[in-house]
C-alpha cells in the first residue's frame, strides 16, 4: 500500500511539474484584415522559434512555450486591444508582435505598458513609434520608417522605367499612422532628390471601387504613383483602377504592398513595378531560410525573419534573467539583442540558451542582423524588390 502511495504521488508530481512547466506566450497579427495573406507565415515564423525553444529542454531549467494566437486586425484598435487584455488575463509573459502600426500603438499604450507586458512587434515600422513613452516594454525588429522612406526615394531615384529617369511622382497612401508617416518621409525625401511630388493625397481601406481616387491622382500626373499602403486591401484596388484606366502602368510599392498576393492577381502587368521592406542578405537570412524551408515556412514573405526574430529574443530574454517574470525579461532583451558576446543565428536557439544558463554574454544576430537603437527598435537593413515576369524578385541590400 506504501508503495502504491510514493508511486501514485510521484506520478502526480510530474504531472503537477509538467502543467506548471508551460509558459503561456501573445501572438497578435492581423489575421483578419488587410494584411492577412502577409500574417500565416508570420505567425509561423514566431511559432517555429518557440517550437526549437520547446524541443531543446534548455529553457529555464525543461519549461516550454505555449504560444497563443489573437487578431490584431491591423485596422481595429478598439478589437485589438481587447484582444490584447484577453491574452494578459490568460497570463501571457509577453507578446510578440502586434503588426500594423496604429493597433500597435493602441495595445501598447493601453494594455501592454500599464500592464507591464513587453512587446517586440515584427512589423509596426511609423516613425511615431520611436517617442512611445514605453517604460522599456516597447520593441520592435523592423526599422522605422523614418529610415524607410528614404530608402524608397533613393531606389526610385536610381530606377529607370522604360529606360527613363523617374521625374515626377503621385502618391498615395493608406489614411492611418502608418501609411501618413510613411508618405510624408517618402515625399520630402524625392523633393530632395530633385522629383517632383505631384500629388500626396490619401485613401481610405475597404472600398469596392477606386476610380474617383484615380482619377484625382491622374490629374496631377506623375511618371509612376506610388502606392503605401496594404496588399489585401486599398492599395491593390489602385492598382486595379489604375490599370483598369490606364491612368498609371508603373507603381512605386511600399512594404505592405509586397506580396504575393498581388503578383498572383496582376501578374506582368506590374512588370515596371517596383519597391522595399525591410529585409536582409547577410549570413542569417540564408540560414533562416533553410530552417523556415525545412518546417515549410516560405522564408520570402515580408516580416517573417522579424518574426522569428522577435519571438528568439524573447525567449533568450527569460534565459538571461532566469525567470519568465514580465519584469525580467522586459530588462534583459537590449542584452541579448546587442551582445557583446556569441553570435547566435537561427536555429542555433538552445546553443544560445546553455551560454546563457552558464552565464556567457550572447549576441543574437537572428535572421535580420538584429541591433538595437537605444530606444529598442532595429537600425535595419532593405531589400530593394522589383517586379519581373509577374514575380517579386529581390535585386540587392540597402
Amino acid at each position: 500500500m506504501k508503495r502504491l502511495f510514493v508511486a501514485a504521488f510521484m506520478f502526480l508530481s510530474v504531472l503537477t511539474t509538467n502543467v506548471f512547466a508551460e509558459i503561456k506566450m501573445g501572438i497578435i497579427l492581423g489575421f483578419t484584415g488587410p494584411i492577412e495573406s502577409l500574417t500565416p507565415a508570420m505567425a509561423a515564423s514566431a511559432e517555429l522559434a518557440f517550437k526549437e525553444v520547446s524541443d531543446s529542454g534548455a529553457l529555464l531549467g525543461g519549461e516550454t512555450i505555449t504560444p497563443i494566437r489573437g487578431d490584431s486586425t491591423c485596422i481595429d484598435s478598439a478589437a485589438a486591444q481587447t484582444v490584447a487584455e484577453d491574452l494578459i488575463s490568460q497570463g501571457v509573459a509577453a507578446i510578440m508582435g502586434a503588426d500594423c502600426s496604429g493597433v500597435t500603438g493602441a495595445i501598447a499604450t493601453n494594455v501592454a505598458i500599464p500592464n507591464g507586458v513587453v512587446m517586440i512587434s515584427p512589423s509596426a515600422t511609423s516613425p511615431g513609434l520611436t517617442t512611445l513613452d514605453d517604460k522599456g516594454l516597447f520593441f520592435r525588429t523592423a526599422p522605422s520608417d523614418a529610415r524607410g522612406g528614404q530608402i524608397l526615394a533613393d531606389i526610385t531615384k536610381d530606377t529607370k522605367v522604360s529606360n527613363k529617369s523617374i521625374g515626377s511622382v503621385a502618391v498615395t497612401y493608406t489614411n492611418n499612422d502608418y501609411g501618413k508617416g510613411l508618405a510624408d518621409v517618402y515625399a520630402a525625401a524625392l523633393k530632395a532628390h530633385g522629383i517632383t511630388v505631384t500629388l500626396v493625397a490619401s485613401h481610405e481601406d475597404g472600398k469596392a471601387d477606386y476610380s474617383a481616387e484615380v482619377a484625382t491622382l491622374a490629374a496631377a500626373g506623375g511618371d509612376v504613383l506610388a502606392v503605401i499602403g496594404y496588399v489585401d486591401q486599398g492599395g491593390k484596388g489602385i492598382i486595379q483602377a489604375s490599370l483598369d484606366s490606364g491612368a498609371f502602368d508603373a507603381f512605386v510599392l511600399s512594404d505592405g504592398m509586397i506580396g504575393d498576393s498581388l503578383t498572383e492577381a496582376f501578374g506582368n502587368d506590374l512588370n515596371k513595378s517596383f519597391g522595399s521592406l525591410p529585409g536582409s542578405t547577410a549570413k542569417g537570412s540564408k540560414i533562416f531560410a533553410t530552417v523556415a524551408e525545412a518546417a515549410g515556412i516560405d522564408p520570402s514573405g515580408p516580416y517573417t525573419g522579424e518574426s522569428y526574430d522577435a519571438a528568439a529574443l524573447i525567449v533568450l530574454a527569460m534565459q538571461a534573467g532566469g525567470s519568465a517574470d514580465r519584469d525580467s525579461i522586459a530588462k534583459n532583451v537590449m542584452a541579448v539583442a546587442n551582445g557583446p558576446g556569441k553570435k547566435i543565428y537561427p536555429g542555433e536557439l538552445k546553443k544560445g540558451l546553455d551560454l546563457l544558463a552558464k552565464g556567457k554574454a550572447i549576441d543574437y544576430e537572428g535572421a535580420t542582423a538584429v541591433n538595437f537603437t537605444d530606444v529598442g527598435e532595429a537600425f535595419g537593413s532593405f531589400l530593394e524588390k522589383e517586379v519581373k515576369y509577374g514575380k517579386f524578385k529581390t535585386k540587392k541590400q540597402r
